[in-house]
C-alpha cells in the first residue's frame, strides 16, 4: 500500500513509530484502533485482547458495543478493506497507518457510518503529521465505486479458504456460507443464563445424555457443551489438555452451579478404565472454519498445513476414545468446520457402527454423519457423527 503523490508518512522498512503520542479521551473508535494495533502487528487474539481492553475501559454500553463491531469487523474485513484503500496510495505508508486506514474504510464501506464521521473521526486518531493523508485516502474511498478484482477480496478470505468452500460445498452453498460469517454472530443464551452458539447446543443435545448415565466430555474447555449435558441430570467428567482450559471449565460450572469433576488429561491417552461411559463427546480441536465469525483474525491464521496436522490429531482422539464407551453405549464425535477431512473422512473406530437416525432440520446428511451450514440456520458451521458400541 502506498501514499498519494506529495504525502509520504513512512518508508517501508522503517522502524514502526512509537505509540505514545499523546491522543484524545477514550472513544469507542480509539479504543478500538488500538485493540487493532494489538491484532495486526502483536499477534494478539481479537476474543481475547478486546474484552481486556473494555473492562479497563469507561465507555457505556453503546459504545462498547460500537467498539466489539470496528475490532470484529474489520479483522473480518481486512482484505477487502485493503483493497479499497490499495487503489489511492503509491508508497508504503507505516504499518499504524495501514491499520487506521482499514479501520476508517471499513466504517464506510460495511458499518453504515456516516460520511463525516467515519473520515473526521478516524483522521482524529492520526498522529498529525500523517492526518492530511489519512484524510485524503479515506475521502477518496468514500467518492469511489469499488469495483471487486475477485471473489476472495470481496468476501475478504484467503484464497485457499474460499476454493476450499467451493470444492466442499459447490459456488452456491460456499458463498452463501462464507457471507454469512462475515457477519456478526447471534448471541444465544441458554436457559441457565450460559451464552452459546445454538450448534453448540445442538451437538451437546444430540449426545442424549439421560439422568443417571454417566458421560465424558474429552475435549470440554471451556465448558459449554459439558455444561449442557449436565443440566440433564447425567453425571459429566470434563477432561482438558492444558491446565488454563481446564480451570475454564471448573469457573464456568461453578458458576452455572453443576458439580462437574474436571481432570486435566491428554485425550489420545485418557486416564480412563475400558468400557467407564455411557456416553462420550469428542468435540474436537479443530481447523474452525465454521466458526469464523466468532473467531475473526482465525481466517488469517489457519494454514492448509494446519488442516493436516488436526486430522491426525482427530484420528488419535478417535482411537484413543473408543474403548472407553460402555457396550451399547454412544460415541459422538464433532468438530465446527465443514471439510470432509476433519469428519466424515476419519475411519469408524473398531467395534462401533454408524447412528444414522437424522437429526431434525436444519441438519443435513453429510456421508456417514451430519453438516449444519453456517446459513442453514445463522449459527456456526458443524459436523457431527454419532457411533454405537457394539
Amino acid at each position: 500500500m502506498s501514499a498519494p503523490r506529495g504525502h509520504r508518512p513512512g518508508q517501508r522498512g522503517r522502524q514502526q513509530p512509537q505509540r505514545s503520542i499523546e491522543r484524545p479521551r477514550e472513544t469507542a473508535r480509539q479504543l478500538a484502533y488500538d485493540a487493532l494495533l494489538r491484532i495486526d502487528h502483536d499477534g494478539a487474539y481479537a476474543n481475547l485482547v478486546l474484552p481486556a481492553m473494555l473492562g479497563r475501559s469507561n465507555l457505556g454500553e453503546q459504545d462498547r458495543r460500537f467498539a466489539t463491531e470496528l475490532v470484529y469487523g474489520t479483522t473480518r474485513m481486512r482484505r477487502a478493506c485493503e483493497a479499497l484503500v490499495e487503489r489511492f496510495v503509491l508508497t508504503e505508508p507505516d504499518a499504524e497507518v495501514r491499520t487506521l486506514l482499514r479501520l476508517g474504510a471499513y466504517q464506510l464501506a460495511f458499518a453504515g457510518t456516516a460520511r463525516h464521521a467515519a473520515v473526521g473521526e478516524t483522521v482524529e486518531l492520526a498522529h498529525p503529521k500523517v492526518r492530511g493523508f489519512v484524510n485524503a485516502v479515506l475521502r477518496r474511498v468514500a467518492d469511489s465505486v469499488m469495483v471487486w478484482p475477485d471473489e476472495p477480496t470481496r468476501l475478504s478470505y484467503p484464497d485457499w479458504i474460499v476454493a476450499l468452500f467451493v470444492a466442499e460445498l459447490g459456488e452456491f452453498e460456499a458463498t452463501a456460507a462464507l457471507e454469512c460469517m462475515n457477519e456478526p454472530p447471534q448471541v444465544n443464551e441458554r436457559r441457565d443464563g450460559y451464552i452459546q452458539d445454538q450448534a453448540s447446543q445442538w451437538v451437546a443435545q444430540l449426545v442424549g445424555a439421560l439422568t443417571g448415565e454417566s458421560v465424558l466430555d474429552l475435549c470440554a474447555a471451556p465448558g459449554g457443551k459439558a455444561t449442557e449435558m449436565a443440566s440433564s441430570g447425567a453425571f459429566v467428567v470434563a477432561a482438558d489438555l492444558r491446565a488454563h482450559r481446564a480451570a475454564l471449565v471448573v469457573d464456568n460450572a461453578h458458576r452455572l452451579g453443576y458439580h462437574l469433576p474436571v481432570v486435566i488429561a491428554d485425550g489420545s491417552s485418557p486416564p480412563f478404565a475400558r468400557s467407564s461411559f455411557d456416553r462420550v463427546l469428542i468435540d474436537a480441536p479443530c481447523s474452525g472454519l465454521g466458526s469464523l465469525r466468532r473467531r475473526p483474525d482465525a481466517r488469517w491464521r489457519i494454514t492448509p498445513d494446519d488442516i493436516v496436522d488436526l486430522v491426525a490429531i482427530q484420528q488419535r482422539l478417535l482411537s484413543a476414545a473408543a474403548p472407553l464407551v460402555k457396550p451399547g453405549g454412544t460415541l459422538v464425535y464433532s468438530v465446527c468446520t465443514i471439510t470432509a477431512a476433519e469428519s466424515i473422512k476419519h475411519r469408524t473406530p473398531d467395534g462401533f457402527e454408524i447412528i444414522s437416525t437424522a437429526p431434525e432440520h436444519p441438519w443435513e446428511p453429510f456421508g456417514s454423519g451430519f453438516r449444519l451450514l453456517p446459513q442453514n440456520a445463522d449459527t456456526d458451521g458443524m459436523v457431527i457423527i454419532r457411533y454405537r458400541a457394539l
